[in-house]
């Protein structure tokens, strides 16, 4: 599949030796020099003879794909709430099953609410909630100065402003926010699944042996900051969900509750604080 020469028969041989419809298509975008948003073009010139720069392209992006490499960082970029984000090996790629969060943080933020997104990495959930709603202060901590980085740059290329801050989760914030999200680390430390993640940083993935250390931290932390009736949205891993309430019901949150994403699996969970009025 290597010299196909036309883009039909690219595509038809990636995706007999395994490379999915979208990714073959994203890659031959890429070595074409074109956008993601034009995969309808393709379409339209399915007979069109690869250049042998196009073809060195598409080989090289190919040989990255099937050694394992994701698919955002071969072509610099992913797609997010319908926003592209500029994205490299300093981060995580953003996933689809992070929409569940930045849905239910829409569905309870109140008009000109202050919100952090900790763990902010490419910056995809700030940046999602803020282009939704401008009315939003939004605020994006991540304990990398890298990650912060390729946050910033994708703030300022989309034009939206977001308060950016480098530090370990809510240390040191005394600001008291209307809503705390966060996709933290989540896996174990010895979860067979981080063979397939090896080429995404270590650090924004696993957390201690059961996947809960930064998890907990968050929820301990997250009442000092929170205004009454504020809410802390957490993603977390495919069975953890139950794990995650009993951690927010032990420190006092209410309304403790999970969302399921598109697939049906409970990824995020969260609750309300609501400070005593005794």
């Amino acid at each position: 599949m290597d010299f196909a020469h036309t883009i039909g028969q690219a595509l038809h041989g990636a995706i007999a030796h395994g490379v999915t419809r979208l990714e073959a298509q994203l890659l031959l975008l890429h070595a074409l020099g074109r956008t993601s948003q034009e995969r309808a073009w393709l379409l339209a010139h399915d007979d069109e003879t690869l250049s042998i720069t196009a073809q060195q392209g598409w080989q090289n992006a190919l040989a990255r794909r099937r050694a394992g490499e994701p698919v955002a960082y071969i072509t610099g970029w992913a797609a997010f709430y319908g926003l592209e984000l500029q994205v490299d090996a300093r981060v995580l790629c953003p996933r689809t099953d992070t929409e569940t969060l930045v849905d239910w943080a829409l569905a309870l933020l109140p008009l000109a609410a202050h919100v952090i997104d900790l763990g902010s990495g490419s910056g995809a959930i700030a940046l999602a909630l803020k282009h939704q709603r401008l009315d939003v202060h939004m605020h994006a901590r991540d304990i990398s100065a890298e990650a912060l980085a390729v946050a910033r740059a994708n703030a300022r290329r989309l034009g939206l402003e977001i308060e950016f801050s480098e530090g370990t989760w809510l240390e040191g914030l005394s600001e008291p926010f209307d809503a705390i999200v966060s996709n933290p680390p989540y896996i174990a430390d010895a979860d067979p699944h981080l063979a397939a993640l090896r080429h995404e940083p270590l650090n924004a993935l696993t957390s201690g042996t059961d996947g809960l250390n930064d998890l907990r931290a968050i929820v301990a932390q997250a009442p000092a900051c929170l205004k009454h009736g504020g809410w802390l949205l957490l993603e977390h891993g495919y069975d953890q969900a139950a794990a995650v309430r009993q951690l927010l019901q032990a420190n006092g949150f209410i309304d403790v509750q999970s969302r399921q994403d598109l697939a049906g699996i409970e990824r995020c969970s969260g609750g309300r604080w609501a400070v005593s009025k005794t």
